[in-house]
């Protein structure tokens, strides 16, 4: 019996075969996406937007089935049910921060001791999200998220109504790996179901839940441990994480289509119960990558230069969020005098940064890659994405050396409310420009380059974690934070070789694996 595989990953595919070789419409003679559909010609049948100004990568199929075919309202109702569940880890890892000192005195063991709970969290959220990331090409998206969902919960339950440390740092550090399915996965859900010309904006709107969920996390939880047990913020993340496995469960549909099979050989959809748990995704694995290409195909992007230069560039300017996160509340309560609520209160600080940058994000990630297509014959390449990156680092800069002097010299707290926000406002605005390039480059391999992405991040946070309270009280926080900043500025020319070399790069990459970009689209 003869299978029809899914391509390669790497191969870009003509959304029009007859005109592949027309030299007006060159797909920018590399690796760049032709979106202007002025540059057509009459009566070409290409699928174009609503507005009949921009040509649609990729091209949908003609059948009901195939994601990009669904309603706008179907299709942000999926991509607000991965936001909510991509909210959760950040959320219920950082609400730790704040329970410290109380499970401490439960536990008879120091704060540091209890923070190493936190810390093998964080890590497995990124772990998690490249495992997920594995198991959705092989088993499908949604019963990957709804198993992974099932188990957060218990995970979840777990860590609230443990007794003993042990007791409270197994279920602690597994539920950061089976609540990471979503920010792992994030972009492969976009791609799915949104054209190249509406990437920036989703991610923008995806990326927000990352950016504003340990924020959240610890301003709620501050309240609560003021009048009630250290256990409450953890059985309202449980609350929350059950919410999100019974919207999956309603609402979720599998979001991946072969649109290079015929509409006729399409694996015929029936029950919806089934694809949930996954018994139709494993009828249909003839249909796509084995299991051995589905699990090494991740190993294989990180090894790729491009991917590795943003991701270790993302790492060195995100891994100072949870750094500050980690000391802040130590300097708030020494330098100013708050207490938990007021320390609660100045997370909105960053939350409204976060806010600000993705209302900003909205127009901003757009609106520079239609000057780019407008001064280069209506192409996009995706290095143009990194762009809007200049844009972001003065705010990460500075926005860490005024935190740091403020810190230091002990300025007023708004000072340092408003420098906080400043480098949040710069980790929101980097965090989708990185992710949009990424996907553009990359967008048979949406889900792996997104997943690395957030491992990148949480990677970082880790590490970080581990030495930033000792690194404060030995430089200060001036000589800290001012480190920091210039470790921001030290990666920018990571942005620059990728805009300039960034192309030739992934020329590069394809002849070594062996692969053919072919003009004009992608998958």
């Amino acid at each position: 019996m003869h299978h029809e595989k899914s391509p390669r990953p790497d191969t870009i595919y003509a959304d029009a075969e007859s005109r592949s070789s027309d030299p007006d419409l060159p797909y920018n003679g590399h690796g760049g996406y032709v979106l202007d559909a002025a540059r057509l010609s009459q009566g070409d049948a290409t699928k174009l937007s609503p507005d009949g100004r921009t040509i649609l990568i990729p091209q949908p199929c003609d059948d009901p089935n195939d994601p990009l075919n669904w309603s706008q309202f179907r299709k942000n109702l999926i991509l607000a049910l991965v936001c909510a569940c991509t909210f959760l880890p950040d959320y219920g890892s950082v609400t730790g921060a704040v329970t410290l000192i109380p499970q401490a005195k439960e536990y008879g063991i120091t704060p540091d001791e209890v923070n190493h709970s936190q810390s093998g969290n964080q890590f497995m959220v990124g772990a998690g999200g490249v495992i997920a990331v594995m198991f959705s090409a092989y088993f499908g998206r949604l019963p990957v998220l709804f198993w992974f969902m099932v188990i957060a919960t218990a995970t979840a339950l777990g860590q609230a109504g443990s007794h003993g440390f042990d007791g409270f740092f197994v279920p602690r550090v597994l539920n950061g790996f089976f609540s990471g399915a979503a920010q792992g996965s994030g972009l492969m859900f976009i791609k799915d179901m949104f054209f190249l010309h509406e990437h920036a904006r989703k991610i923008n709107i995806w990326q927000a839940s990352v950016i504003l969920s340990p924020y959240l996390g610890p301003l709620l939880a501050s309240f609560m441990v003021t009048r009630l047990s250290w256990r409450w913020p953890f059985w309202i993340y449980s609350i929350e994480t059950g919410l999100c496995l019974v919207a999956v469960a309603l609402l979720g549909e599998e979001t991946y289509y072969n649109r290079h099979l015929s509409i006729e050989k399409q694996p015929h959809r029936q029950s919806r119960f089934f694809r949930l748990i996954g018994v139709e995704q494993w009828r249909s694995r003839h249909l796509r990558d084995g299991f051995a290409e589905s699990m090494t195909r991740a190993l294989r992007t990180i090894a790729r230069p491009v991917v590795l230069l943003a991701d270790f560039y993302y790492m060195c300017t995100f891994a100072w969020v949870v750094g500050i996160n980690a000391t802040l509340a130590l300097f708030l309560t020494s330098l100013y005098g708050f207490g938990p609520r007021q320390t609660g209160f100045f997370f909105f600080a960053p939350i409204v940064a976060a806010i600000l940058a993705e209302a900003i994000g909205h127009f901003l990630h757009d609106g520079l890659a239609q000057l780019y297509i407008r001064r280069h014959r209506g192409c996009l390449e995706p290095e143009a994405r990194l762009s809007v990156i200049y844009f972001a680092i003065p705010f990460l800069i500075t926005g860490l050396v005024v935190l740091g002097f403020a810190l230091e010299h002990k300025w007023h707290y708004m000072i340092t409310a408003v420098a906080w926000g400043m480098y949040v406002f710069g980790t929101m605005i980097t965090s989708v420009g990185v992710s949009a390039y990424q996907l553009d480059a990359y967008p048979k391999e949406s889900g792996e380059v997104g997943a690395w992405i957030n491992f990148s991040r949480t990677a970082g946070g880790f590490i970080v974690a581990y030495f930033q309270v000792r690194w404060v009280g030995k430089t200060g926080a001036a000589v800290c934070f001012g480190t920091q900043a210039a470790i921001c500025a030290a990666v920018v020319p990571i942005v620059v070789i990728l805009q300039v070399w960034g192309e030739r790069l992934r020329m590069w990459e394809a002849r070594a694996y062996g692969q053919t970009l072919v003009k004009r689209t992608e998958a």
